[in-house]
């Protein structure tokens, strides 16, 4: 029997709505240093990682979307997106148990670039409503475990003062929900809330009874 998940995903795009309105705010004010406009692609080959109410609710929307062949392309290409950052990440374990400095590690981390498999060959985001978090907020200044970032492509000054979004409370708040539907749901495993999965992941995944642990 599939799992209803509607009351989270209300919960989740509340959050949204909320982030959406942020993006929007300094947008407006700082029109000039906000870059993003239709068919910029930057943040689309950033790495980065899902919540576990993020990665459910965009393998939702794309299950909705999407069927048949045109479907199966996009798995296969997240398949193969799935590959390469797994490499990446064991890479970067394999440095971290080397006792390399994990700040460089994470800013190495940082500046590799794998095409999301969201981005269609226009350039375009084929699932862009229902885009994850991160994706909405990209292109102004953002802070995250005390380290800043500025999308490469703004045209926000080094060392001017600017209105800064703080992801780790975005974070928290999304962590909140995760736990929030691993306990409603009677999730067996209880750390599952704390997973992390790529948006790669997120789409080829089943998120079924058996996977998530559920209680019988």
């Amino acid at each position: 029997m599939a799992i209803d998940f509607k009351e989270h995903f209300v919960k989740y795009e509340a959050v949204v709505s909320m982030v959406d309105g942020i993006f929007q705010r300094v947008k407006k004010e700082f029109s000039k240093e906000v870059f993003c406009r239709e068919k910029c692609s930057d943040c689309c080959y950033a790495l980065f990682d899902l919540t576990i109410i993020e990665a459910i609710y965009l393998n939702h929307k794309f299950n909705e979307k999407f069927t048949g062949e045109e479907k199966k392309k996009i798995v296969d290409n997240a398949v193969k997106t799935d590959r390469a950052i797994v490499r990446l990440k064991r890479e970067a374990y394999r440095e971290f148990e080397k006792n390399k400095n994990e700040v460089d590690i994470l800013a190495k981390m940082g500046r590799e670039r794998i095409r999301c498999p969201l981005l269609g060959p226009d350039n375009l985001c084929i699932l862009y409503e229902s885009r994850p978090m991160t994706c909405r907020i990209y292109g102004v200044p953002t802070s995250s475990s005390g380290m800043s970032h500025i999308c490469g492509r703004t045209n926000f000054e080094e060392g001017k003062k600017y209105p800064t979004v703080n992801m780790d409370k975005i974070y928290s708040e999304l962590q909140l929900l995760s736990a929030e539907l691993t306990s409603a749901i009677n999730f067996d495993n209880i750390k599952m809330c704390e997973m992390l999965i790529p948006v790669s992941m997120a789409l080829i995944t089943d998120f079924n009874e058996d996977y998530l642990g559920v209680k019988k």
